[in-house]
This record gives structure tokens, sequence and C-alpha cells, in this order.
């Protein structure tokens, strides 16, 4: 294993960082409403609707974006009359900065390799997919917090999960079979190590189970292909 310098950049990974900022940041409205919720935490989407000049549905399918990235969140806001609470938004982390999150994800991911060299492929690849269920359950739950849709199939989860691998660099999109939904991604972040580690490939078949799950899709089976262990395409199908 080794450990890139300060001055290497890995391509898969500066694709993913720059993937995943272009999908939550790439409309000018969606950065409007980030700035302003750095400097008004708490504000509701008739505020933020009110301060870009749009319709606050239009602000609430921004703010799904923005969620899915990880750059927004939420918290209950109780009124004084009856009704239900209003959601008042905030940024999650002030800092964005693309250089730093490179360095950073280099780094874990140098830990990562080190430790699945440590655990061995079997134990690696059970760690690895239970991870992305646990992480993927999370995600799940918080877009389907956020989330207009009342009613979820495998299709329209499918469709919310390609947004949400997108915006964690993986440059998703949905492939619609007979009876079946598949994600194909274009992107790896986990770069060179999926090539040294296919069983990485593990996390992103535990992380559409999990999403599958936290979005409140019916139970199906979840199959992977990926070019990491000599397939075509990186496929995840439900």
């Amino acid at each position: 294993m080794s450990i890139n310098s300060e001055t290497d950049l890995d391509p898969a990974l500066f694709t993913a960082t720059v993937t995943s900022l272009a999908h939550s940041f790439g409309d000018n409205t969606r950065r409007k409403i980030y700035l302003y919720l750095r400097e008004q935490p708490g504000a509701t989407a008739s505020e933020l609707a009110r301060h870009c000049g749009v319709h606050a549905n239009v602000v609430r399918h921004h703010i799904e974006r923005l969620t899915e990235g990880g750059y927004v969140t939420y918290d209950n806001v109780y009124k004084t009359t009856v009704g239900r609470p209003a959601k008042g938004y905030r940024v999650v982390d002030s800092n964005v900065a693309m250089e730093g999150s490179i360095r950073r994800d280099a780094l874990l991911v140098a830990l990562l390799e080190m430790a699945l060299e440590r655990l061995g492929p079997k134990a690696a690849e059970s760690l690895a997919h239970d991870v992305g269920l646990e992480y993927g359950r999370g995600l799940g739950a918080s877009a389907s917090a956020t989330s207009r849709d009342s009613t979820v199939t495998v299709k329209t989860a499918m469709s919310s999960i390609a947004g949400l691998l997108t915006a964690h660099g993986f440059a998703a999109r949905v492939e619609e079979g007979a009876t079946t939904q598949s994600v194909v991604s274009e992107n790896c972040p986990f770069g060179s190590a999926a090539q040294h580690h296919p069983v990485l490939c593990a996390v992103d078949r535990g992380l559409i189970s999990g999403m599958l799950a936290g979005l409140g899709a019916t139970s199906t089976d979840v199959t992977l292909t990926s070019r990491a262990r000599g397939d075509t395409t990186c496929r995840v199908t439900a």
C-alpha cells in the first residue's frame, strides 16, 4: 500500500469531490439558500423563498439536494398555534473547502486500506457491507424526512438513491429493466483503493440496501457488479 503525498492527486477522488460539489452547488438558487442559511440558521422554506424570489416548493426541491450532500439539516420549529411544526433549516458545517476535503478523504482511504489488509478478505467484505448498510439507512432516513413523496416504491427510491450517491461523488444514474431498477455509478470515491481491495465494493451494496430501507421502500434483494471485480460496470440492482 502506498500513501499519496500532498502533491499527488488521485483522479477518481478529485472527480468524486467535484461531482459532489457540482451536484449540491451547481444551481444559483441553491447557492443563495446555502449562503443565507450560513448567516440565518433556522430559516424556514417560506423565508428562503422570499429571499430567493421563488416559490416555497422550489426551495424545498433545492433543500433536498443540499440535504443529500450532507450540507443542510433541519430542526422542528414549534408554533404557538395549532398545526404541524415548521422546519427550520441550518447548515451542517460552515466550511466547504474542496482541497481540504480531498486531503482528508485521501488520509481516511489510506487508513481504510491498511485496516482491510489486516482484517482479511472475508471479514473485510462483511465489515464493508455493514458499514454501508448503516450509513445508507441514515442517508435514506434523512432524505425521507425532507421528501414530499408519501408513497415510496423501489423505482422512486432508486431515483432518489442515484441523487444521494451523486452527492457523495459516485456520479450515479438509474437504468430501468423489465422487472428491476439499477443504479450505475460512473465514478468511485474510493479511487484506486477499490482496485487494490475489491471488497470495498460491498459498501455499495450495503449503501443501497440501507437507503432502500431508510427511504421506506419494500425490502428487496440487492445484487452487485463492479469494475474492480472484472465486470463491465459498477451496478447495483434491486
